[in-house]
């Protein structure tokens, strides 16, 4: 039987292991959102094709699939995340330019990335104080993700601005839910690597960005 000094003992380690985690996380995951800011303006500055921007999606997820996996629990992983998050981020660069280029396109894009800063704080600080347990939400958001990438295909034949708009809503609030629920499995401890951990918020920061511009950039237009 456990004696109550253990019990603190054990309880105190793992509270300053889930500590621990939470630091590198945001540490690692404030890091690569600047790199990947510099690695958007710079490919918007030389306004590469829509063709390279998606060469280096599929390096980002060439790296994400096949390279992460080995690398994740030794140092060479945090070098890879940042490979990965500045090809994600500069393959945002003919977008950008895209909405930059329509009438009030800049303020376009600093509102959605506000909002999604708003939406990230607030989230995270919400499960942080709170401790509640989002494990529930799991297959919900595993559903909501698949009913959006099938939808996201079928709209690039039908090229519905309605249905654009209404997968954008989703993808939103299902990646609203990721925050929560990735930020549940940190404060909780099922989640003790930081690196896995800053991929999946870096995920999740960029397709509520993306969803959130796209929903902005649709509602201008009327």
């Amino acid at each position: 039987m456990n004696s109550p000094m253990f019990t603190r003992s054990a309880s105190l380690e793992s509270t300053l292991q889930t500590n621990k985690v939470l630091k590198n996380t945001y540490f690692l995951l404030s890091m690569t959102l600047i790199t990947s800011a510099i690695a958007a303006m710079a490919t918007m500055a030389m306004q590469i094709s829509p063709f390279m921007a998606l060469a280096m999606q599929l390096g980002a997820i060439g790296i994400l699939f096949f390279v992460m996996p080995k690398a994740i629990n030794s140092s060479s992983g945090i070098v890879w995340t940042f490979v990965f998050t500045t090809l994600m981020g500069g393959a945002l660069g003919p977008m950008l330019n895209h909405y930059a280029a329509i009438p009030n396109g800049s303020s376009i894009i600093a509102q959605a990335l506000g909002l999604t800063g708003l939406v990230f704080i607030g989230l995270s600080a919400y499960t942080i104080t709170t401790k509640k347990d989002f494990s529930f939400m799991r297959s919900f958001l595993m559903a909501g993700l698949i009913i959006v990438i099938v939808a996201a295909i079928i709209n690039i034949f039908v090229g519905s601005t309605v249905g654009q708009l209404a997968i954008s809503s989703i993808a939103a609030l299902v990646f609203s839910g990721f925050i929560l629920f990735d930020t549940s499995r940190i404060v909780r401890g099922e989640e003790t690597n930081y690196i896995s951990a800053t991929i999946s918020m870096y995920l999740n920061i960029l397709n509520l960005f993306t969803s959130l511009l796209a929903i902005l950039g649709i509602m201008n237009d009327d």
